[in-house]
Protein backbone atom coordinates (compact mmCIF):
# COMPACT_ATOMS: atom_id res chain seq x y z
CA UNK A 1 0.00 0.00 0.00
CA UNK A 2 1.16 3.32 -0.77
CA UNK A 3 2.13 5.83 1.90
CA UNK A 4 -0.03 9.30 2.01
CA UNK A 5 3.20 11.30 2.97
CA UNK A 6 5.06 9.51 0.22
CA UNK A 7 2.86 10.64 -2.12
CA UNK A 8 2.64 14.24 -0.61
CA UNK A 9 5.98 14.87 -1.39
CA UNK A 10 5.52 12.93 -4.85
CA UNK A 11 2.93 15.16 -5.63
CA UNK A 12 5.49 18.41 -4.86
CA UNK A 13 8.09 16.59 -6.77
CA UNK A 14 5.85 16.54 -10.35
CA UNK A 15 4.23 19.97 -9.54
CA UNK A 16 8.02 21.68 -9.16
CA UNK A 17 9.93 18.82 -11.61
CA UNK A 18 13.20 19.09 -9.09
CA UNK A 19 13.64 17.31 -5.85
CA UNK A 20 15.36 20.42 -4.70
CA UNK A 21 12.38 22.45 -4.76
CA UNK A 22 10.28 20.54 -3.76
CA UNK A 23 12.38 19.41 -0.44
CA UNK A 24 12.23 23.56 -0.17
CA UNK A 25 8.15 24.10 -1.01
CA UNK A 26 7.94 20.76 1.90
CA UNK A 27 10.64 22.35 4.19
CA UNK A 28 12.56 19.33 4.02
CA UNK A 29 16.07 18.23 2.76
CA UNK A 30 16.83 16.70 -0.64
CA UNK A 31 18.14 13.47 0.51
CA UNK A 32 14.67 13.27 2.49
CA UNK A 33 12.71 13.97 -0.75
CA UNK A 34 15.06 11.44 -2.57
CA UNK A 35 14.03 9.01 -0.13
CA UNK A 36 10.65 9.07 -0.67
CA UNK A 37 10.91 8.58 -3.92
CA UNK A 38 12.93 5.47 -4.11
CA UNK A 39 10.16 4.25 -1.65
CA UNK A 40 7.74 5.72 -3.40
CA UNK A 41 9.59 3.55 -6.50
CA UNK A 42 9.65 0.23 -4.43
CA UNK A 43 6.05 0.20 -3.24
CA UNK A 44 4.38 1.38 -6.72
CA UNK A 45 6.80 -1.54 -8.38
CA UNK A 46 8.05 1.21 -11.08
CA UNK A 47 10.11 3.77 -12.00
CA UNK A 48 8.37 7.12 -11.67
CA UNK A 49 11.21 9.44 -12.04
CA UNK A 50 14.36 9.89 -14.50
CA UNK A 51 17.29 11.94 -15.42
CA UNK A 52 16.01 14.66 -18.01
CA UNK A 53 19.66 16.75 -18.70
CA UNK A 54 20.33 18.46 -14.94
CA UNK A 55 16.70 17.49 -13.66
CA UNK A 56 14.21 14.86 -13.75
CA UNK A 57 11.33 14.37 -15.59
CA UNK A 58 8.03 12.35 -14.57
CA UNK A 59 8.04 7.92 -16.49
CA UNK A 60 4.83 7.49 -17.91
CA UNK A 61 3.93 5.74 -14.75
CA UNK A 62 4.97 8.76 -12.87
CA UNK A 63 2.60 10.84 -14.74
CA UNK A 64 -0.48 8.98 -13.78
CA UNK A 65 0.56 8.90 -9.96
CA UNK A 66 1.22 12.64 -10.22
CA UNK A 67 -2.55 12.83 -11.25
CA UNK A 68 -3.51 10.68 -8.72
CA UNK A 69 -1.41 12.24 -6.36
CA UNK A 70 -3.03 15.71 -6.85
CA UNK A 71 -6.23 14.56 -6.79
CA UNK A 72 -5.61 13.02 -3.16
CA UNK A 73 -3.84 16.37 -2.46
CA UNK A 74 -6.77 18.66 -2.93
CA UNK A 75 -9.36 16.22 -1.71
CA UNK A 76 -7.01 16.28 2.25
CA UNK A 77 -7.11 20.17 1.57
CA UNK A 78 -10.45 20.19 1.35
CA UNK A 79 -11.11 18.09 3.94
CA UNK A 80 -9.06 19.72 6.53
CA UNK A 81 -10.88 23.05 5.49
CA UNK A 82 -14.36 21.42 6.09
CA UNK A 83 -13.30 20.33 9.08
CA UNK A 84 -11.95 23.39 10.86
CA UNK A 85 -15.20 25.20 9.22
CA UNK A 86 -16.96 22.52 11.71
CA UNK A 87 -15.35 23.25 14.92
CA UNK A 88 -14.43 27.41 13.65
CA UNK A 89 -10.76 26.90 14.90
CA UNK A 90 -7.93 28.42 13.95
CA UNK A 91 -5.65 26.30 13.70
CA UNK A 92 -2.90 24.00 11.54
CA UNK A 93 -1.69 25.22 8.51
CA UNK A 94 -2.41 28.49 7.08
CA UNK A 95 -0.87 28.72 3.34
CA UNK A 96 -0.14 32.26 2.08
CA UNK A 97 1.13 33.67 -1.25
CA UNK A 98 1.91 37.53 -1.63
CA UNK A 99 4.00 40.03 -3.61
CA UNK A 100 7.05 40.76 -2.10
CA UNK A 101 6.39 44.53 -1.28
CA UNK A 102 3.41 43.97 0.93
CA UNK A 103 5.18 40.65 2.46
CA UNK A 104 8.10 43.10 3.52
CA UNK A 105 5.68 45.66 5.29
CA UNK A 106 2.06 44.52 6.26
CA UNK A 107 2.04 40.94 5.83
CA UNK A 108 4.71 40.10 8.29
CA UNK A 109 2.98 41.96 10.58
CA UNK A 110 -0.49 40.58 10.80
CA UNK A 111 0.96 37.11 11.02
CA UNK A 112 2.97 38.25 14.16
CA UNK A 113 -0.19 38.94 15.95
CA UNK A 114 -2.40 36.44 14.50
CA UNK A 115 -0.13 33.82 15.59
CA UNK A 116 0.12 35.30 19.29
CA UNK A 117 -3.78 34.89 19.53
CA UNK A 118 -3.47 31.21 17.86
CA UNK A 119 0.20 29.45 19.04
CA UNK A 120 -1.68 26.50 17.05
CA UNK A 121 -1.79 28.21 13.75
CA UNK A 122 1.59 27.19 11.03
CA UNK A 123 1.35 29.98 8.76
CA UNK A 124 3.63 29.08 5.16
CA UNK A 125 4.72 31.72 2.82
CA UNK A 126 5.21 32.08 -0.85
CA UNK A 127 6.12 35.23 -2.26
CA UNK A 128 5.33 35.18 -6.20
CA UNK A 129 3.28 37.27 -8.58
CA UNK A 130 -0.53 37.52 -9.15
CA UNK A 131 -0.28 34.88 -12.52
CA UNK A 132 1.13 31.94 -10.74
CA UNK A 133 -0.62 32.78 -7.12
CA UNK A 134 -3.88 32.87 -7.99
CA UNK A 135 -3.94 29.83 -9.98
CA UNK A 136 -2.55 27.76 -6.63
CA UNK A 137 -5.37 29.35 -4.80
CA UNK A 138 -8.04 28.26 -7.08
CA UNK A 139 -6.36 24.41 -6.57
CA UNK A 140 -6.71 24.82 -2.71
CA UNK A 141 -2.85 25.04 -2.60
CA UNK A 142 -3.19 28.18 -0.99
CA UNK A 143 -5.48 29.85 1.59
CA UNK A 144 -4.95 33.89 0.80
CA UNK A 145 -3.08 35.66 -1.77
CA UNK A 146 -2.23 39.61 -1.03
CA UNK A 147 -1.34 41.10 -4.03
CA UNK A 148 -0.93 44.08 -6.21
CA UNK A 149 -3.44 46.06 -9.04
CA UNK A 150 -1.84 48.83 -11.01
CA UNK A 151 -3.52 51.59 -12.52
CA UNK A 152 -2.02 50.92 -15.49
CA UNK A 153 -2.15 47.34 -15.40
CA UNK A 154 -5.48 46.03 -12.99
CA UNK A 155 -5.47 42.14 -12.03
CA UNK A 156 -8.02 40.33 -13.04
CA UNK A 157 -9.86 38.00 -11.10
CA UNK A 158 -11.48 34.51 -12.32
CA UNK A 159 -14.99 33.60 -10.92
CA UNK A 160 -14.91 31.74 -7.67
CA UNK A 161 -12.12 34.43 -6.13
CA UNK A 162 -12.86 37.01 -3.94
CA UNK A 163 -11.50 40.09 -2.80
CA UNK A 164 -10.66 42.72 -0.35
CA UNK A 165 -8.80 45.85 -0.27
CA UNK A 166 -6.48 46.68 1.99
CA UNK A 167 -5.34 50.13 0.77
CA UNK A 168 -4.59 52.12 -2.62
CA UNK A 169 -1.64 54.54 -2.86
CA UNK A 170 0.29 56.71 -5.31
CA UNK A 171 3.02 55.44 -7.24
CA UNK A 172 5.70 58.01 -7.81
CA UNK A 173 9.24 58.43 -9.91
CA UNK A 174 12.27 58.07 -7.94
CA UNK A 175 15.17 59.51 -9.68
CA UNK A 176 18.89 60.06 -8.20
CA UNK A 177 19.59 63.19 -6.34
CA UNK A 178 21.39 64.76 -9.09
CA UNK A 179 19.19 64.05 -12.09
CA UNK A 180 17.45 66.92 -13.77
CA UNK A 181 13.99 66.34 -12.74
CA UNK A 182 15.24 65.75 -9.26
CA UNK A 183 14.69 69.48 -8.27
CA UNK A 184 10.59 69.20 -9.38
CA UNK A 185 7.65 68.31 -7.34
CA UNK A 186 6.06 66.60 -10.15
CA UNK A 187 6.43 65.69 -13.54
CA UNK A 188 3.62 64.57 -16.43
CA UNK A 189 4.39 61.11 -17.84
CA UNK A 190 4.53 62.20 -21.39
CA UNK A 191 7.82 63.75 -20.49
CA UNK A 192 9.72 60.38 -19.89
CA UNK A 193 10.74 59.30 -23.09
CA UNK A 194 14.06 58.80 -23.34
CA UNK A 195 15.04 57.48 -19.88
CA UNK A 196 16.57 53.96 -18.29
CA UNK A 197 14.32 52.04 -16.18
CA UNK A 198 14.36 49.81 -13.00
CA UNK A 199 11.88 47.44 -12.73
CA UNK A 200 10.73 44.18 -11.01
CA UNK A 201 11.17 41.44 -14.32
CA UNK A 202 8.97 41.25 -17.73
CA UNK A 203 5.53 39.14 -16.79
CA UNK A 204 5.43 40.82 -13.03
CA UNK A 205 2.10 43.35 -12.37
CA UNK A 206 5.12 45.83 -11.96
CA UNK A 207 6.41 45.71 -15.09
CA UNK A 208 4.05 45.29 -16.88
CA UNK A 209 2.51 48.51 -15.24
CA UNK A 210 5.03 50.52 -16.12
CA UNK A 211 4.97 49.45 -19.93
CA UNK A 212 1.59 49.98 -19.98
CA UNK A 213 1.45 53.40 -18.22
CA UNK A 214 4.32 54.74 -20.65
CA UNK A 215 2.72 53.50 -23.57
CA UNK A 216 -0.78 55.22 -22.71
CA UNK A 217 1.76 58.81 -23.46
CA UNK A 218 3.13 57.16 -26.91
CA UNK A 219 6.67 56.61 -23.99
CA UNK A 220 8.41 53.68 -24.75
CA UNK A 221 9.87 51.96 -21.46
CA UNK A 222 13.76 50.92 -21.89
CA UNK A 223 13.95 48.91 -18.79
CA UNK A 224 17.89 47.97 -18.59
CA UNK A 225 17.74 46.70 -14.75
CA UNK A 226 15.20 44.37 -14.06
CA UNK A 227 15.53 42.87 -10.35
CA UNK A 228 12.66 41.77 -7.75
CA UNK A 229 12.95 43.88 -4.97
CA UNK A 230 12.34 47.42 -4.21
CA UNK A 231 15.57 47.94 -2.26
CA UNK A 232 17.33 47.05 -5.11
CA UNK A 233 15.36 48.79 -7.63
CA UNK A 234 16.36 51.81 -5.36
CA UNK A 235 20.13 51.15 -5.16
CA UNK A 236 20.45 50.96 -8.97
CA UNK A 237 18.35 54.35 -8.69
CA UNK A 238 20.54 56.21 -5.86
CA UNK A 239 23.99 55.03 -8.10
CA UNK A 240 22.65 56.98 -10.84
CA UNK A 241 21.68 53.78 -13.51
CA UNK A 242 17.82 54.28 -14.08
CA UNK A 243 14.75 55.76 -12.39
CA UNK A 244 12.00 54.04 -10.92
CA UNK A 245 7.84 54.39 -10.93
CA UNK A 246 7.90 52.64 -6.73
CA UNK A 247 4.70 52.62 -4.62
CA UNK A 248 4.05 54.12 -1.15
CA UNK A 249 4.61 51.20 0.81
CA UNK A 250 8.12 50.89 -0.86
CA UNK A 251 9.09 54.38 -0.24
CA UNK A 252 9.41 53.52 3.34
CA UNK A 253 12.64 51.83 2.46
CA UNK A 254 15.90 54.11 3.36
CA UNK A 255 16.92 55.36 0.09
CA UNK A 256 19.95 57.98 0.50
CA UNK A 257 20.41 59.82 -2.86
CA UNK A 258 16.53 59.16 -4.02
CA UNK A 259 14.46 62.02 -4.69
CA UNK A 260 10.80 60.98 -5.29
CA UNK A 261 8.36 63.20 -7.72
CA UNK A 262 4.26 62.79 -8.19
CA UNK A 263 3.51 61.85 -11.49
CA UNK A 264 0.98 63.75 -13.89
CA UNK A 265 -1.85 62.42 -14.58
CA UNK A 266 -1.86 59.99 -11.19
CA UNK A 267 -0.40 56.50 -11.41
CA UNK A 268 -2.11 54.55 -8.28
CA UNK A 269 -1.46 50.92 -6.90
CA UNK A 270 -4.00 48.44 -4.78
CA UNK A 271 -3.11 46.02 -2.51
CA UNK A 272 -5.98 43.43 -2.14
CA UNK A 273 -6.17 39.66 -0.55
CA UNK A 274 -7.64 37.33 -2.26
CA UNK A 275 -9.42 34.12 -0.73
CA UNK A 276 -12.08 31.34 -2.35
CA UNK A 277 -15.06 32.83 -2.28
CA UNK A 278 -17.34 30.96 0.07
CA UNK A 279 -14.96 28.52 0.74
CA UNK A 280 -12.30 30.25 3.18
CA UNK A 281 -10.87 28.86 6.30
CA UNK A 282 -11.14 30.26 10.03
CA UNK A 283 -8.02 30.52 9.80
CA UNK A 284 -8.05 32.73 6.41
CA UNK A 285 -10.86 34.84 7.52
CA UNK A 286 -9.01 35.76 10.43
CA UNK A 287 -5.62 36.49 8.35
CA UNK A 288 -7.81 38.59 6.12
CA UNK A 289 -8.96 40.45 9.51
CA UNK A 290 -5.44 40.81 10.68
CA UNK A 291 -4.40 41.91 7.18
CA UNK A 292 -7.39 44.73 7.23
CA UNK A 293 -5.69 46.06 10.46
CA UNK A 294 -1.97 45.70 9.80
CA UNK A 295 -2.60 47.84 6.58
CA UNK A 296 -4.64 50.78 8.30
CA UNK A 297 -1.46 51.49 10.31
Amino acid sequence: MMNWDRLRVFAAVAEQSSVTAAAEALHLTRPAVSQHLRKLEREAGCRLVEPAGRGIRLTNAGQVLAEAARSITASVAAAERDLANIHQQIIGRLQIGAVASALRFFVLDALRALTAQHPRLRPAIRDGEVVDLIPALRLGKLDAVVLESWAGWPARMPAGVELTELLTEDVQLAVPADHPLAERESVHVGELAGLRWASCPPGTEAHEALVQTLRAHSVDAEVDYCVTDYATVLSIVAAGLAVALVPGIAQRLSAPGVRYLSCEPRVGRSVAVATPEGRSTPAARAFVSELVRAAAR
